[in-house]
């Protein structure tokens, strides 16, 4: 008995997709350290989760927005506007409170985020069709009203609180580095995204409208009440990874996060959510997001070309969403046989 139970428990563990990230991170990690030796160290580990953690941020939100059977493709434009909405406000009128705007954003995000969900639900047009549409719209207002005009010198605390970090090391040149505050930032709503998804009636709610939409209505579950959730939890992290990106760079520009779409999306699929809904965790989409964060890593370390980049992403997305219709396909078959005597 004891023998079948861990044979069953080993079995579901290589059905994981977060086992298989887990080895192809640790392959390729041992190779570019063979490469460049700096790779490995804990200074280039802190330096490399740090500049990801605006990625890591919208790659929950676009997961738990996957995993409902949805599509978002316009966070980067919700935050944009978040973000400019919020550094406009505070150099305006020197608000030099880093809690006020840690919490501006949040809400623009949340109201844009609604508006995807409401459109979504009513029209029953795709949501790639509608977030595009929302993501032009969204940028088009912000371009039109801003005028494309930079935003910079934030007041101290804001400039503060980017440098601060949990704890800090010295490097053997004398240089401070350390476990930034916005990596743990990220940790804390990876955590908190998983929580919602495994504890949370909304949770299992979310599994199962995008397992299967159809019996969700017929179970009773309020569809709309599920869609504008998801989106609003999108737009909400969007306004999170808004305020992060601002005070990463100490500066906002109109035009600088649009277009990024790809590597969000490279990062959710990988971590498991299916294009088809109905899969997906919180695990998967964090080290989904860490991969990417070694590629590109991997990539400068090699002085390799950034076009490679791109074309990488291409071709993880391809593969992800390819082995998501295998996997969806294989399932439908299983389900047929168990349904045929």
């Amino acid at each position: 008995m004891i023998g079948r139970e861990a044979y069953l428990v080993n079995k579901k563990i290589f059905q994981q997709t977060e086992f298989y990230l887990g080895i192809i991170i640790v392959a390729l990690s041992f190779f570019l350290t063979l490469v460049n030796p700096k790779f490995l160290t804990l200074e280039n580990w802190f330096d490399m989760l740090r500049s990801n953690t605006f990625l890591g941020i919208l790659a929950l939100g676009e997961l738990v927005v996957l995993i409902s059977g949805g599509i978002d493709v316009s966070f980067t434009a919700t935050a944009t506007i978040a973000q400019y909405i919020m550094g406009l406000i505070i150099t305006t009128y020197y608000i030099d409170n880093v809690l006020v705007a840690f919490l501006i954003p949040i809400p623009i995000g949340i109201a844009l985020g609604a508006i995807n969900g409401a459109l979504v639900y009513y029209t029953k047009v795709h949501p790639v069709i509608i977030t595009i549409s929302t993501l032009n719209a969204f940028f088009g207002f912000l371009m039109f009203f801003s005028g494309g005009k930079w935003i910079y010198n934030f007041p101290p605390s804001f400039r503060s609180f980017s440098r601060l970090q949990v704890f800090s090391l010295v490097n053997a040149r004398g240089v401070e580095y350390g476990f930034s505050i916005f990596i743990l930032l990220w940790i804390i709503l990876a955590i908190f995204t998983w929580m919602i998804l495994k504890y949370f009636p909304v949770g299992r709610k979310i599994y199962a409208v995008g397992g299967n939409l159809e019996a969700a209505r017929r179970a009773g579950f309020n569809i709309f009440r599920i869609q504008l959730f998801v989106y609003c939890f999108m737009g909400a992290l969007a306004g999170l990874a808004s305020f992060v990106n601002a005070s990463l760079n100490q500066m906002i520009q109109p035009n600088s996060l649009v277009g990024g779409e790809l590597d969000i999306l490279a990062a959710a699929i990988l971590g498991g959510a299916s294009v088809f809904g109905g899969s997906g965790s919180a695990g998967g989409a964090f080290l989904g997001v860490l991969l990417i964060a070694i590629i590109k890593n991997g990539l400068i370390l090699m002085k390799a070309s950034a076009y490679w980049h791109e074309v990488i992403m291409g071709a993880i997305i391809v593969a992800a969403a390819g082995i998501s219709a295998y996997q969806q396909k294989a399932k439908a078959k299983r389900e047929g046989e168990i349904l045929v005597p």
